[in-house]
């Protein structure tokens, strides 16, 4: 039995209070350096990606799920959140 294995599921481990950091990839642009260089206030940079398009989350350069982007409501009305709709296995990548 592996150390892993033998941890209680109810005793919490000394790493369940460490924060990590989660990035959540919306779309990617290529633009030309001069048009990024000429780009000002108000500017447009189209993405590759829609609005209703799955959006990546990564710890690091994990990827570590994917999920659609919501905006909340009630008390948090206008907050962006991701409604999770896949889970990494991180050995043996997503899906």
């Amino acid at each position: 039995m592996t150390d892993a294995q033998k941890t209680s599921p109810d005793k919490s481990s000394p790493f369940d209070a460490v924060p990590i950091e989660v990035t959540v990839s919306v779309g990617r642009a290529r633009p030309l350096v001069r048009d990024l260089l000429s780009l000002g206030e108000n500017a447009v940079l189209t993405l590759d990606k829609r609005v209703e398009d799955p959006v990546d989350l990564y710890v690091g350069d994990q990827l570590v799920a994917r999920g659609l982007l919501e905006e909340l409501g009630g008390d948090q009305s206008g907050q962006l959140a991701v409604r999770l709709t896949e889970i990494s296995d991180l050995q043996n990548g997503i899906g």
